[in-house]
C-alpha cells in the first residue's frame, strides 16, 4: 500500500493547506499528543512548511509534538488537527487554510482560496514511534528524518532530504529538491521506489535481496553491492538488471546525483 504524494499535486499545495472532525484542534504555539496506535497500523504526520523528525519512542504509546517558528504573521492562524481513523490508524495535519482537507492520501482545497503569504509560519513536527507502528509522513517545504521506525515507512516531500532507518521495513521515499539516505532490515514483498530529481540517493538492502532492479541517473553515476544481471545494453546511467531470483520492482530514480546500493 503506497501513500506517496504525487509530486505534481504537491506542488499545487502551496497554495493551500482542516481534517473533517478532529479528535484535537490546537491554535498556540506548541502542539502535543500522546496515544496508543496498535501494532501494525499507521500514524499519519503530513506537513506542509517544516521538517519532521522521528525517534523511537521509549514505551508503547506513540508520541507528536510540534513547535511553530513565526517569522511574519501569527503562529495562531496555523492549527495541529488529530483525527482517529476507524481502523484505529491516527491521522496528524498542520492546517495553514480553511478551505482545505487533510486525510490518508494527503491535501485538498476546496475553492481558490490561495496560500497567505503574509503568513510565514513553519511547523517542526517531532515524532516518538512505538515499536511495530507503520508511519507516513509526508511534507512539502521541509527535510524528513526518520531514525528508530521498526516497521514499514512511506516519506515523501518536494523541498528536502529524506534520511530513514527502520529495523524493519519495508521504506520507500520520494523527494525533488534533495538526496535519500535508506537504510532497511527487511524490504517486504512490495514493489519499492526512491526518486528524486536533485540529489544523490544511497539505499542500504539486505544481503539475501531478490528484486529487478530499475537504477537510473542523468548527471552522476550508478554502483551496486550485489552481483547483477543485466538485461539488455549496458548503460551506465541506466542499469536494467536482476537481484538474486528477481520478483518485486526496486526501482531507484534521480537526475542530478548519483545512485548507490549497498548490502547490509
Amino acid at each position: 500500500m503506497k501513500h506517496v504524494l504525487r509530486t505534481t499535486l504537491l506542488a499545487t499545495l502551496l497554495a493551500a493547506t482542516t481534517v473533517a472532525a478532529p479528535l484535537h484542534a490546537q491554535g498556540s504555539s506548541d502542539f502535543s499528543w500522546e496515544g496508543r496506535i496498535p501494532r501494525g497500523r499507521w500514524l499519519y504526520v503530513r506537513n506542509l512548511n517544516g521538517a519532521i523528525r522521528v525517534d523511537h519512542a521509549s514505551g508503547d504509546k506513540a508520541e507528536v509534538t510540534a513547535e511553530k517558528k513565526v517569522r511574519r504573521g501569527s503562529g495562531d492562524d496555523v492549527r495541529i488537527e488529530v483525527k482517529k481513523l476507524a481502523n484505529d490508524d491516527v491521522l496528524i495535519c498542520a492546517i495553514w487554510n480553511e478551505n482545505t482537507t487533510c486525510d490518508e492520501d494527503g491535501y485538498r482545497t476546496r475553492g481558490n482560496d490561495g496560500w497567505n503569504r503574509r503568513n510565514e509560519v513553519s511547523v517542526e513536527f517531532t515524532v516518538h514511534l512505538p515499536d511495530g507502528v507503520k508511519l507516513v509522513s509526508s511534507s512539502i517545504n521541509g527535510g524528513i528524518q526518520i531514525d528508530g521506525a521498526t516497521s514499514e515507512v512511506d516519506a515523501s516531500t518536494v523541498n528536502g532530504s529524506i534520511t530513514a532507518y527502520s529495523t524493519g521495513g519495508p521504506v520507500r521515499a520520494t523527494t525533488v529538491n534533495g538526496g535519500i539516505e535508506v537504510r532497511m532490515r527487511d524490504i517486504g514483498t512490495e514493489d519499492l521506489d526512491f526518486e528524486t530529481v536533485n540529489g544523490s540517493i544511497d539505499i542500504e538492502l539486505p544481503a539475501d535481496l531478490n528484486a529487478e532492479l530499475d537504477m537510473r541517473t542523468v548527471n552522476g553515476r550508478v554502483t551496486s553491492d550485489f552481483p547483477l544481471t543485466i538485461t539488455g545494453r549496458i548503460n551506465p546511467r541506466h542499469i536494467r538488471a536482476t537481484i538474486g531470483k528477481g520478483g518485486r520492482r526496486l526501482k531507484v530514480s534521480t537526475v542530478n546525483g548519483s545512485v548507490e546500493i549497498r548490502k547490509r
